[in-house]
């Protein structure tokens, strides 16, 4: 991070109570919907969280790493304490720098999260692109990801452990892929929650050129970095779209020109604007008893979506067939529907 002062500007909007549902990508909370379904992760979950020490962990980041405070990196302790203040965080988390060439930021731990940044990322960033990776990360706290990041992190290490067992391997593989494909998504919500700390998607977007390999901005032409989303969006051989899902398939992250992509039409929409004016839900009229049905629709919603606009061979395909099964089925219960009905029955239309 540079020694510009960290900025105290008073235009900066906040947002009260701001509901996480407010930003979260509805693929994320479709995947942890989807997560809670598949059959034996919460049991693996369950199991696997009482066999560590939280306190063991935040010890390590006591003993390893400098703990941001008034004294320790204070410009970052500025920007921890105002993206809290944003988000309205009931706890500002703490935040940890360790010593780590490799640029990253990372939440972990349940009943405390903390924050994790490293070396290679505080000494490349500029200040408002920092507040953006601070804001991304209060926002895996203020969604709750804090706790199933950390069970993965978990289920990662003990993989190893108990390989040689064939039904327990199977077991954590299911476990493994089901939280890295909730954990892709839960990155494109926290992108959403990072842009509404720094409110400056341009400072979000030298985040992900970074992360991509733009470390001389000099060097980049921004409408050529966001052509390759478009070119990588839009191949025309299935062959490359096979190459796209297995490339993403162990991956914990969504690749950075895909998101920088895809924070950018966020940033461009009426959403955003709207949550800027104060038009938001609140945590407080939150309904978890209506939550899950509503995740699973803004899924399908937001599936059936990408599917349909990307040109992507392989999403056409499964779009076609989507609708043509539909089809079918239409007819199937069209046709029985003909056969059974009597004058007096009523038909209506959903």
């Amino acid at each position: 991070m540079t020694d510009n002062e960290v900025s105290r500007s008073t235009t900066r909007v906040r947002f009260p109570r701001i509901s996480p549902r407010a930003y979260e990508h509805p693929a994320d909370r479709g995947a942890m919907a989807g997560l809670r379904a598949v059959p034996g992760v919460s049991e693996v979950l369950k199991a696997v969280s009482g066999l560590f020490s939280e306190r063991g962990e935040r010890l390590l980041a006591l003993a390893s790493a400098i703990r941001v405070g008034e004294k320790q990196y204070p410009k970052l302790n500025q920007l921890r304490i105002e993206c809290a203040e944003t988000l309205d965080l009931d706890t500002v988390p703490n935040i940890y720098v360790e010593r780590n060439p490799v640029a990253n930021a990372m939440t972990v731990g349940i009943d405390e999260p903390f924050i994790v940044l490293t070396t290679g990322l505080v000494e490349a960033l500029d200040t408002e692109s920092m507040r953006f990776v601070i804001g991304h990360e209060m926002g895996h706290v203020l969604s709750g990801h804090a706790v199933l990041r950390t069970l993965l992190l978990r289920l990662l290490h003990l993989q190893m452990t108990i390989a040689f067992i064939p039904a327990g391997a199977l077991a954590l593989r299911a476990a493994i892929a089901a939280l890295r494909e909730w954990f892709r998504k839960a990155e494109l919500t926290c992108d959403r929650a990072g842009l509404l700390c720094a409110q400056d998607p341009q400072a979000a977007l030298r985040t992900h050129v970074y992360l991509a390999g733009g470390t001389d901005l000099t060097q980049i032409d921004i409408p050529s970095f966001l052509q390759q989303a478009k070119e990588y969006d839009e191949v025309d051989d299935i062959r490359d779209s096979i190459h796209k899902l297995r490339a993403v398939e162990g991956m914990s992250h969504p690749f950075a020109v895909v998101r920088a992509a895809q924070l950018q039409r966020w940033a461009a929409s009426e959403e955003y604007r709207a949550i800027l004016a104060g038009e938001y839900p609140r945590r407080d009229d939150d309904n978890p008893s209506s939550a899950f049905t509503d995740d699973l629709r803004s899924a399908a919603k937001s599936y059936k979506e990408s599917f349909s606009t990307s040109n992507d061979p392989l999403f056409k395909v499964f779009n076609d067939v989507g609708d043509a099964l539909s089809g079918a089925a239409g007819k199937v219960f069209s046709k029985f529907g003909n056969g059974t009905k009597t004058e007096e029955e009523p038909t209506t239309k959903a």
